[in-house]
């Protein structure tokens, strides 16, 4: 039988297995069914000893050793192979027993594999990796990498002593290595063992694992995906609407490492203890998102996460997979979103990781003109090779499938797009146009979001691109770029910037308020924030505010209100809702002991009250992306630092007047142009006391006057508060039919609430003093009618040369019956008429009218006086004059006096 066994041998493959330079092991390790019987060969490097056991006789046949460096081989009699271990006894006389991981095919489908080859397997993580798996009734791990230019990949591990030559992988038609290993499980930890040409052997972490050791370690874990139970099934139904482009959308930027840290002495709180905690305080705050800065595995802390070398693997700092999907879990049961920043523009140069990855430039270009950012040190990904677009594309739907990302926020989206991004001349390569667009990476985007919209259309895609690209939210199918929102970098950098300057100086610089608004409808933004305005000695968003304690508090209100007021989704990093002083350091925790201090928690809650109101108002939301959700009032008062303007949905009464006052400076009855007629109050006001503001503000309904305003006919006065964001809502006046109705509604609730208390000596029907209100309150309304009536009426005539006593009379006439409450019908037919008799008869009904709207409204001020904005509130206070009450200076008619006595008879 040794004969035969020896006519078997293959020499040249045996010294491959022996010297670890064969990438088909599969042809000669494992089971064969020959003329002879069954050959098994096995390779155990410094075994003394080995044996194939069957399972089924449970018999046990010794193998001979062919070659001493540990190769064994047996022929079994039969025609079909059996189920069978093998048992081996090393140096030491250890016996180790495990199954033929030889003897089980390769899990790849042709399909998959040239799918993967054109980089459309968007599943391929599916295989890739090391997967728990049970095949043919043994439970192993099925491992597989991509690496085409290996001259040999091992498995190696705690299972197998990190060994190499052992679990020598298989080499598949697409440059995949694959093997199953029997009895290894989810926990173990692995690493690639890969011989580049050359004869250079290293090892090399999974680019496809889905767990790694917490750094300074960096091997691979194995994990079973498979069993976590999902409780988020009503939020996941419903947030397509819930972060849909007309849901109100404010993200809490959030570094987990940093946010808290525990008391014990750990470094982290674990997933799970976060998860609670920090839903709480979002809910608290009335956030609508967390967007995490990178969870994805990194080596190194500093880098905050943004240089990656596992992919498929949430960081080891905070827990298990497992515990990551608890946390997306908890967040979702409270219905806040998560989105996931995502670095696919770049990866780190360490050497467990991408980096020559199979010995050659396979996931990175091989000329660093566009393979290297000089600057950060990084590798640049080559987007033109498929394999390489199928790690990213599918890794993105890997966190949207496998762990319920509400989004994806794409990092350095500008580097990717332009070729000489952050270099030099002669440091880039120009595209085959000769410019400086990377193709490829353009390709790439488009590719990606067209796949990821088209599998979660519910999902974000967000771009941080600080540049002009064109399109970049545009549609795949008008040459855009396919992301939900952009951050607005642009608004971002000129607003910090301009609130840094003392109030004094803003004038100056008002046209960074201004501009953003020039391109807002370019594209879908979101206003952001963000950790990057926070570090690197730029400080906290609290220091970079000019002025005393009290004034850099008024300057943050004043500047999260007007980021919350203009058109955009928002975005905030954490700490800065409280006012954080110190810079942001990503090895501290949030400076939570500031919340002690009443002016701290007093920007807290200010900031819960304003994202109250914003949640509240659709107009602040609703067409943050449509040009007529937003209107100019007054954009210009450079010198006063104020923007006025409104903020709209399709609904005229959801209207929002909004007034900025960015100069440290109070207004008193400052006007100013409203676009309808009617009642304007004062819904939110940043410098509120109860927010630690001064309490200036507008507590009563204004009433709008027919005075014209920047450039609109229609005006209200208001008390403006020093560095403040006032909004104000709108509501139309209440019509003839409507008021009426209002009028009975009061009258019936007095008699009613006469009745209750006690006085029973009238009859039960109206009482004298009851109908005798109601009357003057009828006689008031139905006045007011006739007034804006005629008022109409005398400024369409006013240029007629005719009148006479007679049609004066005939005027008073008119609006006499009014007042006595005539069908409102035919006192307007009548005025219709008689106001066209002459001038001076209008003249005359105008001058009652007047009085009647003096006595009225005592607080405004005649129409004929002309219309000044005082500077200052000291100047405002110095050209306030006391109003008149004697009726000798007044020059009016019986009708005016009549109206006036009406008035008086109402008010008592």
């Amino acid at each position: 039988m040794e004969e035969k066994l020896y006519d078997y041998m293959d020499w040249a493959e045996i010294e491959a297995v022996v010297y670890s330079e064969e990438n088909h092991p599969r042809d000669i390790l494992g089971p064969r069914v020959t003329e002879d019987g069954i050959l098994i060969q096995a390779f155990f490097p410094g075994a003394t000893r080995a044996a194939v056991h069957t399972i089924r006789d449970g018999k046990q046949t010794e193998m001979v050793c062919e070659d001493e460096a540990g190769f064994f081989a047996v022929l079994l009699p039969g025609k079909k192979i059996p189920s069978y271990t093998l048992i081996y006894w090393d140096g030491d006389g250890n016996q180790m027993e495990h199954y033929d991981p030889y003897a089980y095919p390769m899990q790849f489908t042709e399909q998959e594999q040239k799918q993967f080859e054109n980089g459309i397997c968007y599943s391929i993580y599916e295989k890739l990796g090391a997967h728990p798996v049970k095949i043919d009734g043994v439970s192993g791990v099925y491992f597989a990498v991509w690496a085409p230019n290996a001259i040999r990949v091992s498995v190696v591990g705690n299972f197998n002593n990190w060994d190499g030559r052992a679990y020598q992988m298989n080499l598949l038609e697409s440059g995949i290595y694959e093997l199953f290993i029997p009895g290894v499980r989810a926990g173990d930890i692995y690493k690639y063992e890969i011989k580049a040409k050359g004869g250079l052997t290293y090892l090399k972490s999974d680019p496809y694992a889905n767990a790694a050791q917490l750094r300074p370690n960096n091997a691979s874990v194995v994990v079973d995906l498979g069993k976590y139970a999902w409780q988020d099934e009503n939020w996941m139904k419903k947030r397509g609407v819930t972060q849909g482009d007309k849901a109100p959308i404010s993200v809490y930027e959030v570094h987990l490492g940093s946010w808290k840290k525990p008391d014990d002495g750990r470094e982290f709180y674990n997933y799970r203890e976060i998860a609670p905690m920090l839903a709480s305080y979002v809910k608290e705050l009335g956030y609508t998102h967390v967007e995490l800065m990178p969870v994805m595995e990194h080596p190194l802390d500093e880098s905050w996460g943004y240089q990656v070398t596992g992919y498929y693997a949430p960081t080891a700092r905070y827990g298990t997979p497992d515990d990551f999907r608890y946390f997306m879990d908890t967040m979702h049961q409270n219905d806040i979103g998560v989105i996931l920043d995502w670095v696919p523009a770049h990866f780190p140069r360490d050497t467990f990781g991408l980096s020559a990855f199979d010995g050659t430039c396979l996931y990175e270009h091989f000329d660093p003109r566009q393979g290297s950012h000089p600057h950060w040190g990084t590798l640049i990904y080559n987007y033109g090779r498929p394999e390489v677009k199928n790690f990213l594309i599918a890794n993105a739907l890997f966190w949207a499938k496998e762990y319920h990302a509400d989004g994806i926020r794409m990092d350095a989206v500008a580097s990717m797009l332009y070729l000489d991004y952050g270099k030099q001349d002669g440091e880039w390569v120009a595209n085959i146009y000769g410019g400086n667009e990377n193709l490829e990476a353009i390709e790439f985007l488009k590719h990606l979001n067209s796949i990821f919209k088209k599998e979660f259309p519910d999902a974000l895609l967000i771009a941080e691109e600080s540049t002009a690209w064109p399109k970049v939210t545009g549609d795949l199918d008008d040459e855009g770029l396919g992301f939900d929102y952009k951050w607005n970098m642009g608004w971002m950098n000129d607003f910090t910037e301009y609130m840094k300057n003392d109030p004094v100086y803003r004038g100056a610089h008002h046209d960074q308020l201004t501009f953003s608004m020039v391109y807002a409808y370019s594209e879908k933004f979101m206003l952001s924030l963000s950790h990057d305005e926070v570090v690197h000695l730029k400080g906290s968003m609290y220091t970079k505010m000019p002025g005393t304690p009290e004034q850099k508090m008024a300057n943050l209100r004043l500047a999260y209100a007007y980021q919350m007021v203009h058109p955009g989704k928002k975005l905030l990093f954490m700490g800065q809702e409280f006012g954080q002083e110190k810079e942001w350091n990503e090895k501290q925790s949030l400076s939570w002991e500031l919340l002690e201090d009443k002016e701290h928690l007093q920007l807290k809650n200010y900031m819960a009250a304003l994202h109250a109101f914003y949640k509240a108002n659709p107009a602040l939301y609703q067409l943050d992306e449509k040009p007529e959700g937003f209107e100019w009032i007054n954009g210009m008062e450079w010198e006063k630092n104020l923007l006025i303007f409104l903020r709209r949905t399709r609904k005229k009464e959801d209207t929002l007047l909004v007034v900025c006052n960015f100069s440290n400076v109070e207004y008193d009855d400052f006007r100013i142009g409203v676009p309808y007629p009617g009642k304007y109050k004062e819904m939110f006001n940043s410098d509120a006391e109860s927010y630690g503001g001064t309490g200036v503000g507008n507590p009563r309904v204004k009433m709008s006057k027919k005075t014209e305003c920047d450039e609109r006919k229609n005006s209200i006065t208001v008390k403006l508060a020093p560095l403040s964001v006032q909004v104000f809502s709108y509501t139309k006046p209440e019509t003839g039919a409507a008021s009426n109705k209002s009028t009975k509604a009061k009258t019936a609730a007095k008699a009613a609430a006469e009745k209750k208390t006690g006085k029973k000596g009238k009859p039960a029907g109206k009482t004298e003093e009851a109908v005798k209100a109601v009357k003057a309150k009828k006689t008031t309304k139905t006045a007011q009618k006739a007034e804006k009536k005629v008022s109409e009426k005398t400024v369409k005539t006013a240029e007629k040369k005719q009148g006479t006593t007679t049609a004066t009379e005939k005027v008073e006439k008119a609006v006499k019956q009014a007042i006595d409450s005539k069908p409102v019908k035919t006192v307007e037919q009548t005025v219709d008429k008689l106001v066209k008799a002459g001038k001076s008869a209008a003249a005359e009904a105008a001058k009652a009218v007047e009085k009647y709207r003096a006595a009225a409204d005592p607080e405004k001020k005649p129409a004929t006086k002309p219309e000044t904005k005082p500077e200052t509130k000291s100047e405002a206070k110095s050209e306030a004059k006391p109003e008149t009450k004697t009726k000798k200076s007044t020059g009016m008619s019986e009708l005016g006096e009549e109206l006036q006595r009406k008035f008086e008879t109402e008010e008592r």
